[in-house]
């Protein structure tokens, strides 16, 4: 009986998993839990098909990253017209009984009417807004006085529990950054005339993404196969449609609306400058995260030069509620369910774009990670995989014969 049940275990496991505590007894199999070479070979090989990938779409990226941003741009600027199309078609087919208006037309109205109330809009604030910027740039060495006569008074003041050498230094970095930041926000805004001659490019490419949407949608479907490929790509185009609409709709009506109460808000602080700020907010509060933060900085710096000490305070604490505001109340209504990325997702997809591409990357870094996290959740639903690599790093286990399962019985 023992010779016969020793056969059928060396035939079962492989010999180097059995060894003999004694001679003559039954061996015992010890299960071997260290990884294959293969699986091994597999994780380095995605590994460095990981890497070798992210290099190359990361060079991709830096060479076409003007262009993708003028896409961006332009197709963002189509989702905000499209809603006031559908809005002229439909008053058209109204009075009309029926009749359909063809839509390079209701794009031409759309278009006019936008432009119509822009230019209203630029001539009315422009001049004021000009104003303030002069007079804040002749009056910026006076102001850059002050803040160092401040600095020195402060110095003044604890003189005997400051050495010299922290005292110069504290004031040298202070005055630097005093005048830095003007800088900065003047190379910003030097830079953003570059895209100038892009406000001929953006509604062109626009208008004919809005008239010929329907054309590349039809287009990119045929070439799928029918079945679930054609199903799953469709599927991907609605949640990108989505996605983008979200994004483009809750970014304008943000900058519009804070641009609107900080204006509003700062005037009755009492701080100088409240036009050109209010502008500058409303641009800025199309950057996640880092443009508010910038705004504020401004804003504080701006309010410590008014004759009131006070102003600066008043506008910290008005900004730190309408951010709460604007982030809790405002936006969460305003984008809906378009958009589903973490805080600390936006805040890395900002520094990356910035990092990779400037301005530009700062731009369009939020609309690309989440049209990639909309791609990979469809690629996990297509798969049925819990990951994208789950699949392919899982030890593949041996199927089990007949002639182990009965061995076993």
């Amino acid at each position: 009986m023992t010779e016969n049940s020793t056969g059928e275990t060396e035939q079962l496991l492989p010999k180097e998993r059995l060894v003999e505590t004694v001679k003559g007894d039954t061996p015992v199999a010890f299960t071997q839990i260290t990884a294959s070479s293969w699986f091994v070979v597999r994780v380095v090989l995605i590994t460095l098909f990981i890497v070798f990938a992210a290099g190359f779409v990361a060079s991709l990226f830096t060479w076409l990253i003007h262009l993708l941003f003028l896409i961006v741009l332009s197709v963002s600027f189509a989702y905000l017209m499209e809603p006031l199309v559908k809005l002229i078609s439909g008053l058209f087919e109204k009075l009309r009984g029926g009749k359909l208006m063809p839509r390079s037309i209701a794009i031409a109205l759309a278009y006019l009417t936008v432009f119509l109330v822009l230019g209203v809009s630029i001539a009315a604030i422009a001049p004021l807004a000009s104003d303030q910027a002069s007079e804040f740039g002749k009056k910026m060495p006076e102001y850059s006085k002050t803040v160092q006569d401040r600095f020195n008074s402060i110095n003044t003041r604890y003189r005997y529990s400051l050495p010299k050498g922290m005292q110069d230094n504290i004031t040298t970095k202070l005055s630097d950054f005093a005048g830095g930041l003007t800088g900065s926000v003047g190379e910003f805004l030097l830079g953003l005339v570059t895209y100038l001659p892009w406000l001929i490019l953006i509604p062109i490419l626009s208008f004919f993404f809005l008239k010929d949407i329907n054309l590349f949608r039809v287009s990119l479907l045929r070439v799928m196969p029918h079945g679930d490929w054609r199903t799953r790509v469709e599927a991907i185009l609605e949640d990108f449609n989505q996605t983008l609409a979200a994004y483009a709709r809750a970014q304008l009506i943000s900058c519009v609306l804070i641009g609107t109460i900080c204006t509003a808000g700062f005037y009755l602080i009492g701080l100088n400058y409240a036009v050109l700020l209010g502008i500058l907010a409303g641009i800025f509060e199309f950057i996640p995260l880092i443009g508010p933060l910038t705004v504020a900085v401004i804003v504080i710096v701006a309010g410590s030069f008014s004759d009131n000490p006070y102003v600066a305070l008043y506008a910290a604490i008005f900004l730190v509620v309408l951010r709460v505001v604007q982030d809790y109340v405002f936006y969460p209504r305003i984008v809906r369910e378009g958009i589903h990325l973490h805080p600390l997702a936006i805040i890395l997809s900002v520094l990356a774009g910035e990092e990779i591409a400037g301005i530009a990357g700062v731009f369009i870094s939020i609309p690309v990670v989440a049209l990639v996290t909309v791609l990979y959740k469809h690629i996990l639903e297509h798969s049925g995989n819990s990951g994208i690599f789950a699949g392919w790093l899982a030890p593949k286990q041996n199927p089990v014969t007949e002639d182990t399962a009965s061995g076993k019985m």
